[in-house]
């Protein structure tokens, strides 16, 4: 739905398929991370879809906690509690009021590449799409039939999730417990429902599709737990694993894959969620300009040079989280040695940065480009105002902090695709050149690089006189 949305903001039209026929209403992830956050700062939707926290807050590696998560996010927000239904409906109705047309019900059981246009089987009739992107989950009919490879490592553990009513629920503690033989990890609501999740490592499941009763589930905890953990009133039993894969390629041909299409992992620190939706801000704006015959060469293979590399570090860095939360008393050793480590700044960051995403970097071609720009104070001549709130409209921009008469008149050659915004700022850059995702593509201070060239590179030719 986000994709949606971003593609309607740059003023594409979306025909959205999704096979529910109503909003399901349940929400596997809640958390969104500090590039998340940012993201949707500099659309406008930040306000909409949770409860922001800003400053300090703990957050875990492997279930131990110790991290800071305000220690990487230079004043912006730190994290967000938003379940998932709620900010899907939001995108959803972001995407509506922009024009996506949302069908629901709609089953995608093929599809056939052509020269100029993909055919769809959708609940059994053919529909023409000039682009599709599959969105749709770890089972991906999209990729499947587009013959890209999901490849990577086996589960080996098992995993099981659901929302009970604990009879004793000061019986079982709250938050991430481990054991000797397994993880469970309790919500605690003694009022009322509680989410409970078990991790059993003696084996994955045998049949990942087989339906889980509350009598699995509740076996499970108590296996884990060495004691009895009553309960009932099961909701949204499911059931997962520890497989770490990802598409060969996020683009073949007309068809684009992204979120759990493209990769799917365990759900160490609610990376899956964040990953899929930073996808959506970084394709949005390259497919749109495709759709609209203005994109450059290259511009839409850039989403899968630059998302793929994030991605597989994703999936890399839960695999070692998975490793580290192994039950075996033999590794208790080695958590407690990387507990102590995380107390050191330099590793308290470059794990924050990690699981926020806030390191993310992309190789735009200038020196000191590449990462989202600072959400700067801009005093302008019409007032003062962020530079997450000249994103709002999607646009590409060139910040002029430096009365450049030149690099002005330059980007206003681009004035249908790149806005211009002067005024003054505490940076040590003369201009920035922010691409619609709002990272930067180009930067005055990288001597010997073109403000032209980076226009030429990611919006395409200049306007026709």
């Amino acid at each position: 739905m986000l994709l949606a949305a971003e593609l309607g903001l740059q003023g594409v039209r979306p025909l959205v398929l999704e096979r529910h026929r109503v909003p399901t209403g349940e929400s596997k992830a809640g958390t969104l991370h500090a590039r998340t956050a940012q993201s949707l700062d500099r659309r406008g939707l930040l306000e909409a879809v949770g409860r922001t926290t800003y400053g300090s807050v703990s957050f875990h590696f492997s279930g131990m906690f110790g991290l800071d998560l305000g220690a990487v996010t230079d004043g912006g927000p730190s994290i967000v509690g938003s379940p998932q239904a709620w900010a899907e409906q939001v995108f959803a109705r972001r995407a509506a009021a922009l024009g996506a047309e949302i069908r629901r019900g709609q089953e995608v059981t093929g599809l056939v590449q052509h020269d100029g246009h993909v055919t769809l089987t959708v609940n059994g009739r053919e529909l023409a799409a000039r682009y599709v992107v599959g969105a749709d989950g770890a089972r991906s009919v999209v990729r499947q039939a587009a013959g890209i490879p999901f490849a990577g490592t086996g589960a080996r553990v098992a995993a099981l999730m659901g929302d009970v009513r604990l009879l004793d629920p000061y019986g079982v503690p709250p938050g991430y417990t481990r054991t000797p033989r397994g993880w469970i990890i309790v919500w605690l609501n003694p009022a009322g429902h509680s989410r409970l999740t078990t991790y059993d490592f003696r084996a994955p499941h045998a049949d990942r599709e087989a339906p889980v009763t509350l009598e699995e589930l509740q076996a499970a905890a108590e296996h884990i737990a060495g004691r009895p953990v009553p309960m009932a009133d099961p909701r949204g039993l499911s059931r997962y694993g520890d497989a770490a894969l990802q598409a060969e390629t996020y683009r073949q041909g007309r068809v684009l894959l992204a979120g759990d299409a493209a990769h799917v992992h365990f759900p160490w620190g609610g990376q899956g969620l964040n990953t899929g939706l930073e996808d959506a801000f970084n394709l949005g704006w390259k497919l749109a300009a495709e759709a609209r015959g203005t994109a450059p060469d290259g511009l839409l293979d850039s989403y899968h040079a630059e998302r793929h590399p994030v991605g597989a570090r994703v999936l890399w860095n839960v695999r070692a989280q998975t490793a580290l939360a192994d039950p075996d008393p033999a590794v208790d050793p080695l958590r407690e040695l990387f507990a102590e480590l995380m107390r050191f700044d330099q590793v308290n960051e470059y794990l924050s940065g990690m699981i926020s995403a806030v390191d993310t970097t992309y190789d735009v071609g200038v020196p000191g480009a590449g990462r989202m720009a600072a959400d700067l104070e801009l005093k302008t001549a019409g007032g003062e105002l962020r530079l997450a709130q000249a994103l709002h409209g999607g646009r590409g921009l060139l910040l002029d902090l430096a009365g450049r008469d030149d690099l002005v008149g330059t980007a206003a050659r681009w004035g249908s695709r790149v806005d211009v915004l002067r005024g003054r700022a505490d940076h040590v850059a003369d201009a920035l050149l922010v691409r619609p995702d709002g990272y930067v593509a180009w930067t005055s201070a990288a001597r010997g690089h073109s403000l032209e060239a980076s226009l030429e590179r990611w919006f395409g030719a200049p306007d026709a006189d």
